[in-house]
């Protein structure tokens, strides 16, 4: 009998990275796995190291964003395999609690490389709203859902997190490329 392997994601439930860790599942035909929504890739390479988890799956870069820092930096403090690098098309919109409207909202709050690539957007729609980076795109909009988070903000996070999080879609597609892919790493 196996045992169900079990994956930690940088990210909360609804996060791009739960997205690629079920899409590399399905991909190698891996039917009995486990998330842990580990939030930042520190945490996850601290995992695998620790041997709680059996794979890691984090970004490392987007066509339009860039290298995620964050994951630079956590890589340069642990040992660990490479297992695979894959890409997925990431598509960001823009959520607020229900009921609040375009003239509402205060601030946008997300993390650092969802706002990277929603860059031209913000700038062109959002000037002179307050930008605030967070830990994970996910955690964001589950934090806005739960109102530890201002209710006149707006987060730019996965569609999943709408429903998961009682939230409205205000805008869909809102990432500055139409293709905005993001490479992830399956690390062991």
């Amino acid at each position: 009998m196996h045992e169900t392997i079990k994956i930690g994601v940088s990210g909360n439930k609804g996060s791009f990275s739960e997205e690629a860790a079920n899409y590399y599942c399905q991909k190698n035909n891996i039917k009995d796995y486990e998330l842990k929504y580990l939030i930042d890739v520190d945490s996850v390479l601290r995992a695998i190291k620790n041997k709680r988890i059996d794979r890691g799956v984090f970004p490392i870069e987007n066509s339009n964003g860039g290298i995620v820092y964050e994951a630079v930096y956590a890589m340069s403090k642990y040992v660990f395999n490479i297992e695979k690098l894959f890409e997925i098309d990431v598509r960001h919109n823009l959520l607020v609690r229900k009921g609040v409207n375009v003239r509402d909202i205060k601030k946008i709050t997300s993390h650092p490389q969802a706002l990277k690539q929603c860059r031209m957007y913000l700038k062109r729609k959002w000037e002179k709203i307050e930008l605030e980076e967070y830990s994970d795109t996910a955690q964001a909009a589950k934090d806005l859902g739960e109102g530890k988070l201002d209710a006149c903000a707006a987060v730019i996070a996965p569609r999943k997190c709408a429903e998961l999080y009682n939230l409205e879609i205000l805008e869909e597609g809102i990432q500055d490329l139409k293709f905005n892919f993001t490479t992830f790493i399956v690390a062991v």
